[in-house]
């Protein structure tokens, strides 16, 4: 039986990233379908205001029928910013209403960023975000509440969402290693909007240690919902194996 998981993504930047990361998924064997339906986000800034109206449930929920007809079996928010932004409580909030809403399993990015960290034995990380430096730090804040050590968070005072889909490989390298911490056990870099898909590979052998991205992170959450966890090298040292992972936080399944 296929593997479906819906997103719910955010306007439209890096959102490319999901057919490749279905189209590698299925080369290696693992039977998935990744459909994606684009949410209203309103005002596209990395701004506390802007991004708590974006991951507003009302905003989430007007996408759930589109999802139901493409017989998504589990959704997530593809979202780190308009997830973390509520902090633990109000995240776990938002996840448990989508799912009641949807009737599925339901996650966000920001968890699938805490349960990757933990099912790959990582303790500390360092941050490398596009987002200003005050939003950066809340998602620090949100990992700390997961209980993962933060050695650093570096910001970039990216605003839009927009700005951050032109990024290409060289872009992302930079960020990469000047977001990274030799105390740090990996590196997060936490932007659904910034194509990492293609690289994942190449950003960990830099790096020489293990690198989650947020679209990454958000296929191997939704899959994980379905208890599928297939192996696949190209997407990097989290789909290298099978990595079941207990609960962390509250999740709509």
């Amino acid at each position: 039986m296929t593997a479906t998981v819906g997103f719910l993504y955010p306007g439209h930047s890096a959102e490319d990233d999901f057919p490749r990361m279905e189209r590698l998924l299925n080369d290696a064997g693992a039977g998935v379908l990744l459909p994606l339906v684009h949410t209203d986000i309103g005002t596209d800034a990395h701004r506390v205001d802007a991004l708590l109206e974006m991951g507003s449930v009302d905003r989430l929920t007007a996408g759930l029928d589109e999802v139901a007809a493409r017989g998504a079996q589990a959704v997530v928010w593809a979202c780190t910013s308009a997830s973390f932004v509520f902090g633990w409580d109000g995240a776990a909030d938002q996840v448990r209403r989508l799912a009641a809403h949807a009737g599925l399993p339901a996650s966000s990015t920001s968890f699938a960023f805490a349960r990757a960290a933990r099912a790959m034995g990582v303790t500390r990380v360092a941050v490398a975000a596009t987002y200003p430096d005050d939003v950066a730090g809340l998602f620090g804040d949100f990992l700390k509440a997961a209980g993962v050590e933060v050695t650093g968070v570096r910001g970039s005072g990216i605003i839009t969402a927009a700005e951050v889909g032109t990024w290409g490989r060289e872009e992302v390298l930079r960020l990469l290693r000047e977001g990274d911490d030799p105390a740090a056990d990996a590196v997060l870099l936490p932007d659904t909007a910034l194509h990492t898909a293609a690289w994942l590979p190449e950003l960990e052998a830099v790096a020489g240690k293990p690198v989650l991205t947020a679209n990454q992170v958000t296929a191997w959450e939704g899959l994980r919902l379905l208890g599928h966890t297939p192996v696949c090298p190209a997407l990097g040292g989290l789909f290298a194996a099978p990595r079941p992972v207990g609960t962390v936080g509250a999740e709509g399944s």
